[in-house]
């Protein structure tokens, strides 16, 4: 039979790791309340279904968007390798077009783009596809913004949480120790930037941020059957924390752009501007 004491010990752990494995933003959305990341649902057209309810909507659209795979991009290799997640883009375009604030084009993520131009080729030009399957240049719709994701800060420890836990567990289970010592908050730090494609222009940056605790370390210590048990509280808690961070951004710009007023200069832009140098 267990102890008493220690039971009480492995419920209040429990406790803990539940706690600690919310991943929690900078603002916004609390957590990812018992989901994979904090994008959550599906969205068709204007119409979203079970979205994050801390998501920030627009009444109507405020143009067309290409949003940046990210692939391309220098911290994408590193990003990849520590937290195991393939791809980000598609879940900030599913929490863009839940917003209703934008209406999303295939155009920045290279994969996409690639296939779509594939496919359009050989139905246009293979003479295997029926009539009037209406397949003519002029169809696509441009994109009126460029949104490029980046991650800033990630993975980065904030500070262990053994002593606490050490505490509680004592000293005498050599592997709820190790499962004390592994555990430790990380941050995740992203920016969001929207240029006007047309001009150039940046319209809008934000900053976005998630903690969250990362203990898979500890689980081995336990054997196969708690690491099966415990499992899913080791799935990339960093890749989850930037995900909540790119939608604390995406938050962020939201409420930023319904509030949007144009930058004006004087004599317009791009005409010498109004920091004149001296004879």
């Amino acid at each position: 039979m267990i102890p008493s004491s220690l039971t009480l010990r492995w419920a209040a752990l429990a406790a803990t790791v539940a706690l600690a494995g919310c991943v929690t933003p900078g603002g916004g959305i609390v957590s990812t309340g018992g989901n994979a990341t904090a994008a959550t649902g599906a969205a068709g057209g204007g119409t979203s279904v079970n979205a994050n309810a801390n998501l920030q909507r627009c009444d109507a659209p405020l143009g067309t968007l290409a949003v940046d795979d990210g692939r391309d991009k220098e911290w994408w290799a590193s990003y990849g390798r520590a937290t195991q997640v393939t791809t980000i883009e598609p879940l900030i375009r599913l929490a863009v077009q839940q917003s209703n604030c934008f209406v999303i084009t295939s155009i920045g993520g290279a994969r996409t783009e690639s296939r779509i131009a594939a496919i359009t080729d050989k139905q246009r030009n293979s003479g295997e596809f029926r009539a009037g399957s209406n397949q003519q240049k002029g169809q696509r719709v441009a994109a009126d913004y460029y949104m490029e994701p980046s991650i800033i800060i990630n993975n980065d420890s904030t500070g262990g949480l053994a002593a606490g836990i050490g505490g509680l567990l004592g000293s005498r289970n050599r592997n709820l120790g190790v499962l004390a010592g592994s555990l430790e908050s990380k941050v995740s730090v992203v920016t969001l930037t929207l240029f006007d494609i047309r001009s150039g222009v940046q319209l809008s940056i934000s900053e976005g941020n998630s903690t969250a605790t990362n203990w898979g370390a500890a689980l081995g210590a336990f054997g196969p059957s708690a690491a099966g048990g415990l499992g899913g509280f080791s799935r990339t808690p960093e890749g989850k924390a930037t995900v909540a961070a790119f939608m604390d951004a995406y938050n962020n710009m939201v409420i930023s752009l319904r509030n949007y007023k144009a930058q004006e200069v004087k004599g317009g832009l791009g005409r010498g501007g109004q920091l004149k140098v001296g004879q």
